[in-house]
């Protein structure tokens, strides 16, 4: 599993004010909490945390490095919510929820499709219907994603999720039976229709109008 660092301070004031002098220093008012865990009020760095959203790894575990009065203590995390102001798009404010490593967690996991399905080549087209999934599982053993190969797939097959191939300990949320990718045929021939019935209605309308100029 990767986990990345982020350093923090523990804050003493928990009111409008004191937060407000925060975040115009370039913190961000946080708090770390968990079943186990006492809650720590906490400031981080705003640079830190939008590093952490560019580089998509907001998601991931955080290493919490605390300076408690000169004082370093670690705690593994996850960011529970960032919550952003409507109107400036800034972060406002951090959760950051403790893990557990010997407790199972909830996770959202993406679905990487891999190979050319055989359908595709016999005029399908592949449809994704999921592309993240939600597992159950120790921290220690979460996937980076779940690979999913869509080769064997002619048009109208489809791939479940109880089909997903897992590593023990891994167990899929998500009802069973949901589909995650199929091969889907394309309807041409009727919008060929379509079309061949649109020309037969206009060539009636051209020869009236065609009719009433001569006349004219």
């Amino acid at each position: 599993m990767e986990v990345t660092d982020l350093t923090a301070e523990v804050r003493k004031e928990n009111k409008k004010g004191p937060a407000r002098r925060l975040r115009q220093k370039g913190f961000i008012p946080a708090i770390f909490y968990g079943r186990s865990a006492e809650n720590i009020m906490l400031a981080v760095k705003n640079d830190e945390l939008v590093k952490l959203h560019k580089d998509k790894k907001d998601h991931a575990f955080i290493k919490l490095i605390i300076d408690d009065g000169g004082k370093k203590i670690e705690k593994l995390s996850l960011i529970r919510e960032l919550q952003v102001q409507p109107l400036t798009g800034k972060f406002y404010h951090a959760d950051f929820y403790e893990v557990d490593m010997k407790s199972k967690l909830t996770f959202d996991v993406s679905l990487q499709f891999t190979g050319k399905a055989i359908g595709v080549e016999n005029g399908g087209e592949l449809q994704h219907i999921k592309r993240v999934v939600k597992v159950s599982c120790l921290p220690a053993i979460l996937p980076d994603h779940i690979e999913v190969d869509v080769s064997s797939l002619d048009i109208g097959d489809s791939i479940k999720i109880k089909e997903l191939k897992l590593a023990d300990g891994i167990a899929i949320l998500d009802p069973p039976d949901a589909a995650v990718v199929a091969v889907a045929a394309v309807k041409v021939v009727k919008v060929a229709a379509a079309e061949e019935g649109a020309v037969a209605e206009a060539a009636p309308a051209a020869a009236t109008a065609e009719k009433a100029d001569k006349e004219k």
